[in-house]
């Protein structure tokens, strides 16, 4: 009798896509550069200034694209900060909750849309993102960490299954029901704990990812010119 045949020889665990993989493997890589330097295990004295010298160099800053509309100046160093904030995280929790929620709503969304597709959602979000907070909050702090990704991930996650309720008949406001609670736990840990504005960055990376999703999710555009049609 084959194993094959029957089945004995499949994992049980579907695998993450390749793409989720490598994003959170760069993140891990990078957040424990900065805690063996921090520890002076690795870098010699100057490894305990990394993450600070890496959330002034690849962080994202809202007055630095500010600056460059202002001046119609483009500044590679500049623009490269929409694609490497994401990796740069203020600290272990920080990096730990933003690499699990990857993980989860990456595997969902890879699984369904495809690996391009996600990874062009997840630093689509993050550009949008990060110039949403540019828009709302000019001369705020710079923005660290991979959550306007995550966001937008979850926007990914919204949209397939508002696309799938709609199908089935059922109540199409359901499918917000994740972000709603999400941001509502940040609300009150904001007021709890205090906070800055990066949930503007958050929200701005959701919606990008709720809309980018009709572009990238095959099929997904004819649904809902038809949808339109007969509403």
């Amino acid at each position: 009798m084959s194993l094959h045949s029957d089945g004995l020889n499949e994992s049980p665990v579907n695998p993450l896509p390749a793409t989720v993989m490598i994003l959170v493997l760069v993140m891990a890589l990078v957040e424990g550069a900065f805690m063996l330097g921090a520890r002076g295990i690795i870098g010699g004295p100057e490894a305990i200034g990394w993450r600070l010298n890496a959330i002034q160099d690849y962080g994202f800053s809202a007055r630095a694209l500010a600056w460059m509309v202002e001046t119609g100046t483009l500044r590679g160093d500049f623009l490269i900060r929409f694609v490497t904030y994401p990796f740069v995280h203020s600290g272990f929790t920080h990096f730990i909750f933003a690499a699990v929620m990857t993980l989860a709503m990456g595997k969902f969304v890879g699984e369904r849309m495809g690996q391009v597709a996600l990874v062009i959602l997840f630093f689509g979000s993050c550009v949008l993102g990060a110039s949403v907070y540019t828009v709302m909050a000019p001369d705020a702090p710079g923005l660290i960490g991979a959550f306007p990704g995550v966001y937008g991930l979850i926007g990914g996650f919204t949209c397939l299954l508002w696309l799938r309720l709609g199908e089935v008949g059922a109540q199409q406001a359901q499918a917000f029901t994740l972000i709603g609670l999400l941001l509502g736990i940040q609300l009150v840990f904001g007021v709890l704990f205090g906070g800055g504005p990066d949930w503007i960055a958050d929200i701005g990376g959701f919606v990008a990812g709720f809309f980018m999703s009709f572009l990238l999710l095959p099929g997904a555009l004819l649904r809902l010119r038809d949808k339109l049609r007969r509403s």
